[in-house]
């Protein structure tokens, strides 16, 4: 029995931070402190998104920088590629576009599209499926835990550390009790089938928001009794070598001196 009350079971995070972007290796990649990574990759996405959107080789120029990245990970294509489609809603916001954008007008096998349509349109995949790739490679060679410890080392504020921890570690909680409580209804006979059982749905719902309110109690009071002051104690201590900055760095540097020639061009 856990602190919470209930069957205590390792979470991802507990669990040695393993989670379904994450992909187990030994690249150099992999290797690198936490902070360092997401400083670069934040650093990435910085400058892609500086970059004019006139400067169309510049974007392809990126793409490769992060082909090189996934090649050192070892990562392969086909991984990246299907966690790719998280942002699939972003592409479809993206072809509504010219359609519906005003301004000068453009015949495209047919079709009346908005030249400033167009260039949104463009903007937004581009910009958006670079971000989204550079963030899919962090999660595929940094486990959930060494992330927060890389947060927490890049001086973020510790409640959101914190509040970012607990959802990690209660989430799996969360879906298990969730997954319960859809047995007990479907070994009763219950099947939603319409909107007359929204209400047993509804009801459902406040069920699970007052055991997980209740459950937040008592893992408060356990935590305060075990002398919790508001701030969780970091027992590994991460640190970063010049060599290990400079090799994280590597990517917004040379994207800056592509995104700084894409501007003078």
């Amino acid at each position: 029995m856990g602190a919470d009350g209930g069957t205590s079971r390792p979470s991802a995070f507990e669990g040695g931070g393993a989670h379904r972007l994450y992909r187990h290796g030994h690249s150099p990649v992999h290797a690198l402190p936490p902070h360092t990574k997401l400083a670069a990759a934040f650093a990435f996405v910085v400058v892609v998104v500086s970059t004019p959107r006139e400067a169309m080789w510049a974007f392809g120029v990126y793409a490769l920088l992060l082909a090189v990245v996934a090649h050192r990970a070892r990562v392969p294509v086909g991984f990246l590629l299907k966690r790719l489609l998280i942002e699939v809603p972003f592409v479809a916001f993206a072809v509504l576009m010219p359609f519906v954008a005003e301004g000068e007008r453009v015949d495209v096998l047919g079709l009346s599209l908005s030249v400033n349509g167009l260039w949104g349109a463009w903007n937004v995949l581009a910009k958006g499926t670079l971000g989204v790739a550079a963030s899919v490679l962090l999660a595929a060679t940094t486990e959930l835990r060494a992330l927060l410890l890389g947060l927490q080392r890049l001086k973020l504020p510790p409640l959101l550390v914190q509040i970012a921890s607990f959802m990690i570690r209660y989430g799996d909680l969360i879906t298990d009790e969730m997954r319960r409580m859809r047995i007990a209804r479907e070994s009763r006979g219950f099947e939603a089938s319409g909107v007359r059982h929204w209400g047993v749905l509804a009801k459902s719902a406040g069920a699970l928001f007052i055991r997980s309110y209740e459950r937040g109690e008592r893992v408060h009071l356990a935590m305060m009794s075990r002398g919790y002051a508001g701030a969780m104690p970091v027992i590994d201590e991460v640190t970063a070598t010049r060599a290990q900055w400079s090799y994280a760095f590597a990517l917004p540097a040379a994207a800056l001196a592509v995104c700084v020639v894409g501007w003078t061009l």
